[in-house]
């Protein structure tokens, strides 16, 4: 049975009161489900996994790391080793992070459960801690997985083309994205949900401000061609 990002109204009130144009965005998108996988041990290997291929490829190579393994746990990954794990049609490094995580959660180096107790600030820099795992995919872990309620990432280029579209911003840098940030706290999540909605295209309108094209060239005549 697949879950949810679960949030109410107390969220979209609140996001729909602090700011106008979130306000239209979220009565023109409605509520969005947003699948999550509760698993940390599962969410990690997805995210490992699914770095740089298409989402097709990631479920292609979950698929075969299902049917070989059984159970795809600590046990089991760690067993199988890095040549294995490549064999199922992911990189070399990869299938080393792969096999280097699931060790460290078997032999209890790396607390995985122990993440669902720390403030997000600290569990994003565990989980970056890990080979494979860099800041935008633990925070993505926090939302998809862990469900927190105020993740808002710098780093993610959807979210930052939501922006674009939504309050018509040519770039968004660092300050701009932070005062956003606080604008939207504490429900950054799903803000995140609606402004990648907004970069899918959910209000067919709006268009990214960063995308304009160039006005175009004047025609330079021929040097042949000027009148004496």
């Amino acid at each position: 049975m697949t879950e949810y990002f679960v949030y109410g109204s107390d969220a979209t009130d609140y996001l729909k009161n602090k700011d106008k144009k979130m306000r239209t965005v979220i009565e023109r998108v409605g509520h969005i489900d947003r699948p999550v996988d509760t698993d940390l041990f599962s969410s990690v290997m997805h995210h490992i996994i699914g770095q740089q291929i298409s989402t097709k490829a990631q479920e292609t190579i979950w698929k075969r790391m299902q049917q070989d393994l059984g159970a795809v746990t600590p046990e089991t990954v760690a067993a199988a080793g890095t040549a294995r794990l490549q064999s199922y049609g992911t990189t070399f490094r990869k299938a080393g992070y792969l096999a280097d995580f699931a060790q460290k959660v078997r032999s209890s180096a790396f607390d995985l459960e122990g993440l669902r107790r720390l403030p997000d600030a600290e569990a994003v820099a565990a989980l970056a801690s890990l080979k494979g795992i860099g800041v935008w995919t633990a925070e993505m872990i926090l939302l998809f997985c862990l469900q927190r309620p105020d993740v808002f990432s710098y780093d993610d280029l959807a979210i930052q083309r939501g922006l674009r579209m939504t309050y018509r911003h040519r770039k968004i840098e660092r300050p701009l994205f932070e005062r956003y940030r606080r604008r939207f706290h504490p429900y950054g999540s799903v803000a995140s949900l609606y402004l990648w909605a907004v970069a899918c295209g959910a209000i067919p309108e709006w268009t990214d401000p960063a995308a304009r094209k160039s006005p175009p060239r004047q025609k330079v005549r021929n040097p042949k061609e000027a009148k004496p």
